[in-house]
C-alpha cells in the first residue's frame, strides 16, 4: 500500500516542522501552506489524500477553507489541528467535513493514529475533546453551534481579512471583487452583526475563530 500524500497547514513553522517530523517516515509530505488561501489552492494544484488544517489561519480560516476544498476535492480527508477545544468549534469543523480533529497540546502519537484512522475510512477525534462532546449531547440534547454566525461565505472572508487590517483594495484584489463591492460587504456584515466599527469586527472576528492567534 502505497503512503498517504499530504498536505501540511498551520500558521506556525515550527508546527509544520513537527508534523513533518513526525509523519515524513508514514506519508508523503507534498507541501506546506501558512495561510488558509494558499492551502486551498495548493490543494486543488496537488490532490493530496490528506491536509491537516488549523482552525483561526491567516486570509482564510480552516472551517470556510475546509467547505471550499470539500467542494473540489470531496474525497480528501481533513483533519483539524487546532487550540480550540469548545465543541462547538469541534461541530463546525465535521459540519464543514473534517474527518480528524485533535488539539495541539494531544500526544505526538495522536496525529499519526488520526492519519491511520482517516485512511481507513474512519472519524478520529483526541479523547481531549470527546469528553465534552458526550456531555453536550448529554446537557444539552444536540452539539452545539457558534452562536450568532448569520453570515454567507464571502461575507466571512471580507470580516476575516478586514479584522486581519487589510485595505478595502487590498481585500477587492485578494477575492477579486471591486472596492464598491468590498464595502457594500462590510456595511452588510455590520447591520447583520450590530457592530459599528472595525474595532467591534475584530473582536467578534477574534471569538468566533476567524482570526490566527500569535
Amino acid at each position: 500500500m502505497s503512503r498517504p500524500r499530504i498536505l501540511l497547514g498551520d500558521d506556525h513553522t515550527l508546527v509544520l516542522d513537527g508534523f513533518r517530523k513526525l509523519l515524513e517516515d508514514q506519508c508523503e509530505i507534498v507541501g506546506v501552506a501558512e495561510d488558509g488561501r494558499t492551502l486551498v489552492r495548493m490543494a486543488q494544484e496537488l490532490e493530496p489524500d490528506i491536509i491537516t488544517l488549523d482552525i483561526s489561519m491567516p486570509e482564510l480560516n480552516g472551517v470556510d477553507a475546509a467547505r471550499k476544498l470539500k467542494k473540489t476535492l470531496p474525497r480528501t480527508k481533513l483533519i483539524f489541528v487546532t487550540m480550540h477545544a469548545d465543541p462547538a468549534y469541534v461541530n463546525e469543523a465535521f459540519k464543514a467535513g473534517a474527518s480528524g480533529y485533535l488539539l495541539k497540546r494531544s500526544a505526538g502519537s495522536e496525529l499519526r493514529q488520526a492519519v491511520q484512522s482517516v485512511m481507513e475510512g474512519q472519524c478520529y477525534v483526541t479523547p481531549l475533546v470527546a469528553r465534552g462532546l458526550v456531555q453536550s449531547v448529554i446537557t444539552g440534547g444536540k452539539p452545539p453551534d457558534l452562536k450568532d454566525r448569520p453570515l454567507t461565505g464571502r461575507q466571512r472572508e471580507v470580516l476575516q481579512l478586514v479584522a486581519e487590517g487589510k485595505t478595502v483594495k487590498e481585500i477587492a484584489s485578494a477575492l477579486n471583487l471591486s472596492p464598491k463591492t468590498v464595502e457594500f460587504h462590510k456595511s452588510q456584515i455590520m447591520a447583520l452583526l450590530d457592530l459599528h466599527t472595525t474595532a467591534e469586527l475584530t473582536k467578534y472576528a477574534l471569538v468566533h475563530g476567524l482570526l490566527a492567534s500569535e
